[in-house]
């Protein structure tokens, strides 16, 4: 049987000008797929084995290949955009034919010569696509433990649960809503703590650091804040939570807690409707 997607030995059983022709094994020859003549080995003769990578040619063949595809099945790995049509787009993996995107398996819209994170699915056509949606092929057995600094890929941005990540573009992790910093999008790459390691393996992360170093890192960002308008910050800590998280991606409380350590340490003060820099 034939795994589309996959690698597998698969033995000579018909030698042709253009190649060979390669079965599950002598007794299977009536199952063929063909291995065309440029990357057929020297001294290969019917009865010896290949190990080659199966997909479908541009005219919808299954076809053999003993080139390294960038991406298989089961897999997750970053390709290059090469182009965008009507219908998706079509990245590098290695291959002849370029691997196509469908604009429905994307979880953002991707440009030429970006590098997205994908894997590999079967559509209803019987043909290898790429999906950005690569949850289902995230590892969950990575060695990490809480407070390790991680680094990895945003594959997904949910409004209700946080940003999906693909740490060392392996491993399942997230990022919840009340850890995320400022503004992160989907292809980011983002270094992050471990705050927890679920039972199943998942990990949760955190783009914050620990309160204490948080805060005096959320007060050098209110410092250029309010550097950029001229030294006046036009709203202060009792502005609503929505413009404090508009314009510096804190919360309201961890806003409060920067410009209190800014008011105690002489560097700011704080008049009716702004924030003004000593």
């Amino acid at each position: 049987m034939f795994r589309l997607g996959e690698k597998q030995v698969l033995t000579v059983v018909k030698k042709v000008d253009f190649g060979v022709y390669l079965a599950p094994s002598r007794d299977q020859a009536q199952e063929r797929v063909l291995l065309p003549a440029r990357q057929v080995p020297e001294g290969v003769q019917p009865g010896s084995s290949l190990e080659v990578f199966l997909y479908k040619d541009s005219e919808d063949r299954l076809i053999a290949t003993t080139r390294e595809p960038r991406l298989m099945m089961g897999q997750v790995a970053k390709l290059t955009v090469l182009q965008v049509g009507r219908i998706g787009a079509f990245l590098d993996w290695g291959l002849d034919k370029d691997l196509f995107l469908p604009f429905k398996q994307q979880t953002k819209r991707v440009s030429p010569g970006e590098q997205i994170l994908v894997s590999l699915y079967i559509d209803k056509s019987s043909r290898l696509c790429a999906t950005m949606n690569v949850y289902q092929n995230l590892r969950t057995d990575s060695s990490y433990q809480k407070d390790d600094q991680v680094r990895g890929t945003v594959y997904e941005i949910s409004d209700h649960f946080g940003a999906f990540v693909a740490v060392d573009e392996i491993f399942s992790a997230l990022i919840p809503q009340k850890e995320l910093y400022g503004k992160v999008e989907v292809g980011d790459v983002v270094t992050a703590r471990v705050t927890r390691v679920h039972e199943d393996g998942k990990l949760e992360l955190s783009i914050r650091e620990k309160a204490y170093l948080q805060m005096q890192t959320d007060a050098e960002a209110i410092l250029r804040l309010i550097d950029s308008y001229d030294g006046v910050l036009p709203f202060n800590d009792k502005a609503s939570p929505e413009t404090i998280k508009r314009e510096t991606g804190m919360s309201k409380n961890e806003f409060k807690r920067a410009v209190g350590n800014l008011l105690k340490s002489g560097k700011i003060t704080i008049g009716e409707k702004c924030i003004r820099r000593i």
